[in-house]
């Protein structure tokens, strides 16, 4: 059995009205740092998101949730935040916000392969069956 190294995530939040605190899950971020590993997925459900907020522009909402995978990357088009190391950019992304995309409070656990959890997170946690 490979070694199981732990890692943490967080949930990405759509929170339309932040004032109302309602919110929909459209992504996870998760970090392993002893497999160097930092990625996210991301999907809008523009059908929930509508639910919550019918005149919400998902073009604009698309645009700044694509730009987390690209951060994880650390890819260029993500400016200065790419550039920083795989643990700052974790930190960066997961801080707390009072915008319309927010993560939830980061938790652990431990995995043998970081890809897989966070594909199994993500159709646990974000996808609607």
């Amino acid at each position: 059995m490979p070694a199981r190294n732990s890692y943490d995530y967080a949930l990405v939040r759509l929170v339309p009205h932040v004032e109302r605190g309602e919110c929909i899950n459209v992504g996870i971020i998760l970090f392993c740092r002893t497999r160097r590993f930092l990625g996210a997925l991301i999907q809008l459900d523009e059908q929930r998101a509508r639910a919550l907020s019918p005149h919400i522009d998902p073009a604009f909402v698309c645009q700044h949730l694509d730009r987390i995978p690209l951060i994880c990357a650390g890819s260029e088009q993500a400016g200065s935040i790419g550039r920083l190391s795989q643990s700052e950019r974790f930190h960066w992304l997961v801080s707390p916000r009072s915008t319309i995309i927010q993560t939830s409070p980061v938790h652990s656990g431990l995995c043998s392969d970081p890809e897989n959890t966070l594909e199994r997170l993500f159709k646990e946690m974000v996808l609607v069956e």
